[in-house]
């Protein structure tokens, strides 16, 4: 991978606001983006995203090629609870370690959405079927965790899988994702042709707002992680490249596109820091805040949209020979 393709990265607009966003913590500014219309840009993204993912997935067919990487991303999304539970439990205790284990399982939008962006950018095709792979992993580790964290829980009592998986499927991020990604396969492209303008044209202008707010949000998380020690960091640092190799390897496998193969190890890489957080205040109240939200939006989050999006690329493209 070429320092050219880093910096390019590094210096491009989205990300630079990012670290503006968080420069305004650091100085002390006032800068704030109120919390509304915050909500809106988040709301605004996942509809697009997840409507024009199933406009494509419409197009391309649900073949084996593209129903593969699906079943790939719902596996990575429920094993990488099972395998991090146990050695998280040692160090942070059975709830941090269910809301920690549900955060690196699951998956962050916006850190797919930045991916997605830095492709089209390089004229790098992927497929539709990546937006519905971010939908799909958003659940299944939340409620792996919570059943990890039922088997060693004593004497609680814990809800019903039933109501944990309406919880995970119906946390408004999941919904809006999936309820879009299905209207978009359904209308196809012909008829979703009167909102290219408003999916695909100021899409970026959005993003660039979003990750303002998030480099805002970021950087006053990393206060809370700092109080916690260095243990948090260290473990998020760890985690994303793990979850990188394992999209990478799967990847490789099942012989995806390079496009596909990045978004993939993105969606790994990453931890949610909107469906966990909702589904863990519900689930798992005695999880700390303090850790995994931190963990997630303080360190893996910067980590993966400055450095690690052009790294994994220039790994995927090395260990797939294109």
């Amino acid at each position: 991978m070429g320092l050219d393709l880093l910096l390019d990265n590094l210096l491009s607009p989205p990300i630079l606001f990012f670290f503006a966003g968080m420069l305004a913590v650091a100085v002390r500014s006032d800068l704030a983006v109120p919390e509304s219309v915050g909500r809106l840009l988040s709301i605004y993204l996942l509809w697009a995203i997840g409507f024009k993912g199933g406009i494509a997935l419409r197009a391309a067919g649900l073949s084996a090629e593209v129903l593969e990487p699906l079943i790939a991303a719902v596996v990575i999304s429920a094993v990488v609870p099972i395998a991090l539970f146990p050695l998280l439990k040692k160090r942070f205790g059975v709830d941090d370690a269910c809301a920690i284990a549900a955060a690196y399982g699951s998956v962050s939008a916006v850190t797919f959405i930045t991916a997605a962006n830095f492709l089209d950018a390089r004229g790098v095709e992927y497929g539709g079927q990546m937006a519905a792979a971010l939908a799909l992993m958003e659940s299944p580790a939340i409620i792996v965790a919570l059943v990890m964290r039922g088997r060693m829980a004593t004497g609680e009592k814990s809800l019903p899988m039933r109501a944990v998986a309406h919880e995970a499927l119906t946390a408004g991020p999941v919904f809006l994702l999936l309820a879009s990604l299905a209207i978009g396969y359904v209308a196809g492209p012909e008829r979703s042709a009167s909102l290219k303008p408003f999916a695909n044209d100021i899409f970026y202008g959005v993003l660039v707002l979003f990750l303002l707010d998030a480099g805002i949000a970021a950087a006053r998380r990393m206060r809370d992680l700092v109080r916690a020690g260095w243990r948090p960091i260290a473990w998020a640092v760890v985690l994303s490249p793990i979850g990188a190799a394992l999209g990478i390897a799967s990847g490789w496998l099942l012989d995806m596109t390079v496009g596909d193969t990045l978004l993939l190890a993105v969606l790994s890489a990453s931890a949610s820091y909107i469906a966990v957080p909702a589904a863990m205040r519900l689930t798992v109240p005695n999880a700390n805040p303090g850790i995994y939200l931190p963990m997630a939006l303080g360190v893996t989050f910067p980590l993966n949209v400055a450095v690690g999006i052009p790294v994994y690329l220039g790994i995927t493209e090395w260990a797939l020979g294109r």
